[in-house]
């Protein structure tokens, strides 16, 4: 009829989506974050549904957007799974970052930790991989870091693996003592969650796709990575130790040796994208120098 018009959509990517898979939505004003999980994807079929219970155990602790639909895959069509969720305000953390002086480095990085340390104080029975929407648990790849470091590192010099090998060992016995387990978001970093740019508040922590139970550092070795302003790792080492308990420099130096998983991942896939590339400079640093705190880039 003459006058009367449909509502108009409309699907952009997201800046920022993990591999090109996440898009702005938007229908009748109103905007959604669409999450495409195509067919065959490594995470296999229920990764969707993985996501959604994630997003709903967390949902009131930390800052998440709202699930608002799942579609499943439909292997036959090749249909595609997705994940709607809502639309958060903020502006993400690594484009804030960089313009901050050392107090409101501090303050974001609190913010950080605080985070870190919530999920922290999730416990798990034991350490997996979450595998439906029950949240029921898988194994973990890797029997400790040392043989990690072996099985993933081929591309390595022997010298350059038995060197990281060395530091690995000691490395895995740090985190063999704490014994306990706990909700790991996996990919906890400035540029995967949004910021008030005002308040340096956490308006959403996003990208949960690497969500698992595992030791409680890691998610604090994430965020100190190569985030190394002395403000921003005071700010999130002391708020994790706030709510958490332990020493500081204790909990920086278990953070280093839990982040060696995800380091020697990166690290076999150097060449692939320059985070890739950084992370294995970063992992050559400390098997040369022997230091978990190795730091190979200029300040």
């Amino acid at each position: 009829m003459r006058g009367v018009s449909e509502p108009r959509s409309s699907v952009t990517p997201l800046a920022g989506g993990h591999s090109g898979r996440t898009f702005v939505g938007e229908a009748g004003g109103e905007r959604t974050v669409v999450r495409i999980y195509p067919p065959g994807d490594g995470r296999g079929a229920t990764a969707p549904e993985v996501d959604r219970a994630v997003l709903h155990l967390v949902r009131g602790l930390v800052p998440v957007p709202e699930v608002v639909e799942l579609v499943r895959e439909h292997q036959a069509s090749g249909r595609p799974g997705l994940l709607v969720t809502s639309w958060m305000p903020g502006v993400r953390g690594d484009l804030v970052l960089p313009g901050l002086d050392a107090a409101g480095m501090e303050r974001l990085g609190r913010a950080m930790g605080t985070t870190a340390a919530t999920l922290a104080g999730m416990p798990w029975l034991r350490p997996g991989l979450f595998v439906d929407a029950e949240l029921t648990l898988g194994d973990l790849p890797g029997a400790g870091l040392p043989e990690w470091v072996e099985s993933r590192l081929t591309r390595w010099e022997a010298t350059a693996r038995a060197r990281l090998a060395e530091v690995a060992e000691p490395a895995q016995a740090v985190l063999d003592a704490v014994g306990r387990a706990c909700l790991v978001h996996g990919d906890l970093n400035p540029k995967n969650v949004l910021v008030d740019p005002d308040t340096l508040g956490l308006t959403a922590v996003l990208d949960w796709e690497f969500a698992h139970a595992g030791h409680p550092w890691t998610d604090v070795g994430n965020l100190v990575r190569f985030e190394r302003h002395p403000a921003y790792v005071s700010g999130v080492v002391g708020a994790w130790t706030s709510l958490r308990g332990g020493d500081e420099r204790q909990l920086l130096d278990g953070a280093r040796a839990a982040d060696l998983w995800a380091l020697v991942d990166l690290a076999a896939r150097a060449g692939d994208n320059p985070v890739a590339d950084r992370a294995e400079r970063l992992l050559r640093a400390v098997a040369d120098s022997g230091d978990l705190h190795a730091w190979p880039f200029a300040t």
